[in-house]
């Protein structure tokens, strides 16, 4: 099927064609699930609102149906790949289904959980990517980190997992994931993808998540450490108050009592009640007092 640019997107015969030709079979391990239907993948793109002034990171490329969609829209793709086997295929894939855009796309094969600025060939200034459903919000938080450069973030993951990075303080699902996500700015619920496009189909729902880039809180790395810190040790015991959560982080519960009043906070408050604010100036009033 031919894109209006002249890009063919690839259908559930060119992904089956595909996968037998590399004598690839999706795996649990690396979250591997292949998009098959050109329509999802526009209507990916289409939400992510990437143009000809994005150069678009995308992880977990696998066949490159995704791929082949930002090309059609967005000024560069910068793949990257841990199958190796999947990251060479890629170029010649490129070159069949967007000869004319070749040369606007460059695939790294890499772990995207370590993978810096410095292994690319540019900075990107999109993630758009179907991220490996089980490790999605690890990657998606260590690119949010390490990536300064990322405007916009639109990813799709598990619909549970969804859910949770776009809820807010309050919610049942609301959790680390949903307070770090906050940490680097706007974060929505962006649609839900059904499990037909899939091949394999999963047992799962998937959704879409957007994060708009603020950097509300600088992009201090140090400074994010320390947020981070005091929001796992208030959820790595959901059901207690914060001054019995954060007894171990803050040295005892009485500290931790008088860190919390120190920040405006009740400390019989639980973790799920507070948001991102809160909890950098939790971690502010802890730095000073060292």
């Amino acid at each position: 099927m031919t894109d209006s640019s002249g890009v063919r997107l690839l259908g559930p015969t060119e992904i089956r064609g595909l996968a037998a030709e590399l004598g690839v079979r999706p795996t649990k391990q690396l979250g591997q699930n292949f998009v098959h239907d050109p329509n999802t993948v526009r209507r990916i793109v289409a939400t992510s609102g990437v143009g000809p002034d994005d150069v678009v990171l995308e992880v977990g490329p696998g066949l490159g149906s995704l791929t082949l969609a930002l090309l059609a829209t967005a000024g560069r793709v910068v793949a990257v790949e841990i199958d190796p086997v999947l990251a060479g295929r890629l170029p010649q894939t490129i070159a069949e289904f967007a000869p004319e855009r070749a040369a606007d796309f460059d695939v790294v094969t890499a772990d995207a959980m370590t993978v810096l600025p410095a292994d690319l060939p540019v900075a990107p200034t999109a993630l758009v990517a179907n991220l490996p459903y089980n490790v999605a919000v690890p990657v998606l938080l260590h690119l949010m980190a390490h990536f300064p450069t990322l405007n916009t973030a639109l990813v799709m993951v598990q619909a549970e997992v969804a859910d949770r990075l776009a809820a807010g303080p309050g919610s049942r699902t609301y959790g680390v994931p949903s307070v770090k996500a906050r940490y680097f700015g706007d974060v929505k619920r962006s649609g839900a993808i059904g499990r037909n496009v899939f091949w394999p189909e999963p047992k799962i729902e998937s959704g879409l998540v957007r994060i708009d880039r603020r950097d509300p809180y600088g992009t201090d790395p140090e400074h994010r450490a320390a947020t981070f810190s005091v929001i796992d040790a208030a959820f790595a015991q959901r059901r207690k108050t914060m001054r019995s959560a954060l007894a171990t982080w803050a040295g005892s519960a009485p500290r931790a009592e008088e860190l919390l009043r120190e920040a405006g906070i009740d400390p019989g408050v639980r973790g799920e009640r507070l948001g991102v604010d809160d909890y950098v100036r939790l971690a502010a009033v802890a730095g000073a007092a060292r």
